[in-house]
């Protein structure tokens, strides 16, 4: 008798098994299925690792290099820090250079300087104008439209009522900011109805960036910062409050923290600083008083109760200007400060990075489809290996002949 041969065993075992398919066509399946093929990777990619226990088990000599490498990126973490540090000392540079830009917008917006022709000029003008030509000669039939879109032009004309009042001889952009703002979900959320007098009231916001090479007097602002920046809130006078800027500032920190320097990830703020709003009697919108009931204590006040009047806090954008404090010891900081914290860090640098450079982007709503789009490319790019159009894309792709192609698995 002969020895069996390997694939008479593997055929034999495979029969015995029942459902074990050979090593080949468990391969091919792997490699025809993305996903079963990344499952496997990710696998991979945990067993070797400090969770399986590779690191410790490597020699002494090893582990003392390893340790000078971590040395060395230690100090490559201080000098991220100083390039994050040149980085600011540009953009303080450079703000002198946005500066008049921003001020002749200023103007513009609040009707103190009334732009040229020229300056008017803009590519998608005369492709307006030649709608509107064509809408004035009847060219676009209203009456065809779907009854769906019938009623959206009516909601469209409704929203416009209040602008509709506006004459030609209006001055400037009339509610530029607050409507700029109200387009940002996460700044329409922090406005209430209460606040939109106010803000109708907003002339300008600015940015002012502060440090080392700055010119910046910080002293002027209720907290320093060597390094941060300061957001300028001008009002024109108004019935609610007697400043004519409320300011909001924010430190910041560059290097890397001693005790956790592999965290260190560029500049981040490390705190913030409101102002104090000086309201007029009865305009205050971030408190409001309630009326609660109260049950009079003694005999000769048995059963009686009385109306106690209480000052509570209450929901306006106006809060963003008193922030809570930041305790020197962080691990004193319960969840609901940290939440709050972290919010008031993302929403200031919204506001310096996208909402204030990009003001009338906002305004008229395009900075927001530009943001959507960047967030489809994204998550574009976070579903490639799935489905099948990445093999059309292959020119080294072969799909197997019909006879080679794996049968579906069937319960048995």
């Amino acid at each position: 008798m002969s020895d069996p041969t390997q694939e008479d065993l593997s055929g034999s075992e495979g029969d015995q098994m029942g459902s074990s398919p050979p090593n080949d066509t468990a391969a091919q399946l792997m490699l025809q299925n993305p996903q079963l093929l990344a499952a496997l990777q990710g696998g991979l990619g945990r067993i070797v690792g400090q969770q399986s226990g590779y690191i410790q088990s490597l020699p002494k000599p090893v582990k003392r290099r390893i340790k000078a490498l971590k040395n060395i990126q230690v100090e490559c973490c201080k000098v991220e820090g100083l390039f994050y540090e040149r980085v600011h000392a540009l953009e303080c540079e450079f703000a002198e250079k946005f500066k008049p830009l921003f001020e002749k917008r200023q103007k513009i917006v609040n009707g103190h300087v009334e732009p040229t022709d020229e300056e008017c000029q803009w590519e998608s003008d005369d492709e307006e104008e030649e709608n509107e030509d064509k809408e004035e000669k009847g060219e676009e039939d209203v009456t065809q439209l779907s009854g769906e879109v019938k009623e959206k032009v009516k909601i469209d004309d409704e929203e416009k009522l209040e602008t509709s009042e506006l004459t030609d001889d209006v001055k400037g952009i009339p509610e530029f900011w607050l409507t700029a703002l109200k387009n940002v979900d996460m700044l329409a959320d922090m406005i209430q109805e209460h606040d939109e007098p106010i803000l109708k009231h907003l002339l300008d916001i600015r940015v002012i960036f502060t440090g080392p090479d700055s010119n910046v007097d910080t002293t002027q602002y209720p907290q320093p910062t060597p390094m941060g920046f300061v957001l300028e809130f001008h009002f024109s006078p108004n019935p609610f409050f007697t400043n004519s800027v409320l300011t909001k500032s924010y430190k910041m920190k560059c290097e890397p923290d001693e005790d956790d320097p592999f965290s260190f990830e560029g500049p981040e703020i490390i705190s913030t600083s409101g102002c104090h709003i000086e309201w007029k009697k009865g305009k205050n919108v971030t408190q409001k008083v309630v009326k609660k009931k109260q049950k009079k204590k003694g005999s000769g006040g048995r059963g009686q109760t009385r109306f106690v009047s209480k000052t509570i806090k209450n929901d306006s954008f106006f809060n963003f200007f008193a922030p809570p404090e930041v305790p020197e010891d962080e691990a004193d900081m319960d969840e609901e400060t940290e939440a709050l914290l972290s919010a008031d860090f993302e929403i200031g640098h919204f506001f310096r990075e996208r909402v204030i450079p990009k003001a009338v982007l906002y305004f008229t709503g395009e900075a927001l489809e530009e943001e959507f789009e960047e967030e489809e490319e994204e998550g574009d790019d976070g579903e490639e290996g799935e489905g099948d159009e990445e093999e059309d894309d292959d020119p080294d792709y072969q799909p197997p002949p019909d006879g080679d192609k794996p049968q579906e698995c069937k319960n048995q």
